[in-house]
């Protein structure tokens, strides 16, 4: 039965998205050399055709089962897989999260609290890769984003209802939507200008939200051998 996925589009920095495909190609280097060497020790000259198809099979269904059990590394996406959970248990979020609210994962634009969406190549991330977990991990790496945010993301709602999000986020917003920029910069004006102490305050909630691009390129930086960064985690406030 086929493995159903889900896929997750993540940006990444080139030196994360090399020592990835560095190590799957490391990975897929080492099976192949296995299997080389599994044929000649059980492939005899001169063997009948049904019984050397019949060792092949065997040699491709043990290197499947050691891609199963991590003994090889298997497919890029098989590779992520494992460091992403690997990541979940490290941080205690690997565990049966309760469904969101109907709609909440579904919400499009960018998530509450996270700042505003920069071009490809501000903060170093100049690549974007596709990455397709299996459905269950996927969900669970949806649904721990969502709760351990939960807190933070609705002190930012309040904090945004008080102090709006500012001209630079207005004028951004309005970019993807295509709404005048004055019609933004007059929203914008009509709020009030957030003190230093509240800028800070929205910054300290800022770094509690956890996203799945957060968890994903823990995880990548985690396959490629990588230390690994300070996270939110499920007991933070």
């Amino acid at each position: 039965m086929a493995i159903v996925r889900m896929k997750f589009h993540v940006a990444v920095t080139e030196e994360a998205l090399n020592r990835l495909n560095s190590h799957a190609k490391d990975e897929r280097d080492r099976e192949d050399a296995w299997i080389a060497e599994r044929r000649r020790e059980r492939l005899e000259p001169g063997m009948p055709r049904r019984a050397a198809s019949a060792v092949r099979r065997e040699i491709r269904v043990e290197a499947a089962r050691m891609r199963r059990t991590g003994e090889f590394g298997g497919t890029r996406d098989d590779i992520v897989a494992r460091a992403v959970r690997e990541e979940l248990q490290a941080r205690g979020l690997d565990r049966e999260w309760p469904e969101p609210p109907e709609g909440e994962l579904e919400a499009p634009g960018r998530r509450w609290g996270t700042p505003p969406s920069q071009p490809m190549g501000v903060g170093g991330y100049t690549d974007r890769i596709s990455v397709n977990l299996p459905h269950s991990l996927g969900d669970t790496v949806r649904r721990a984003a969502y709760w351990t945010s939960k807190e933070a993301v609705e002190a930012l709602q309040d904090w945004a209802d008080r102090w709006g999000d500012g001209i630079e986020v207005a004028l951004r917003e309005a970019e993807r939507h295509d709404v005048p920029s004055e019609l933004a910069l007059l929203a914008a004006a009509g709020q009030p200008s957030a003190p230093q102490s509240a800028l800070e305050i929205r910054d300290r909630l800022r770094q509690r939200v956890l996203t799945t691009g957060d968890l994903l390129r823990a995880g990548i930086d985690r396959a490629g051998g990588r230390n690994q960064p300070e996270l939110p985690d499920a007991t933070a406030r």
